[in-house]
């Protein structure tokens, strides 16, 4: 099996692995037809969003919270 992930399969593995839970099948596709480059990229990039999502909320919550 060595199709290529499209985009949206390529974010929903690196989705996955933030969590941590992944089939075997789509493993052996990342594998074996993905570029490390797109996994690398997508994941740098969903780890901004995250940290910037983190800030916000607890800027949110300060503000919330009178201080």
């Amino acid at each position: 099996m060595s199709d290529k992930p499209t985009l949206w399969q390529t974010l929903l593995s690196v989705l996955s692995s933030f969590f941590g839970v992944q089939s075997e099948r789509n493993r052996e596709r990342d594998f074996n037809g993905g570029r490390p480059v797109h996994y690398i990229l997508i994941g740098l990039l969903m780890a901004a969003l995250f940290v910037i999502s983190i800030i916000l909320l607890v800027r949110w919550a300060l503000i919330l919270a009178g201080a």
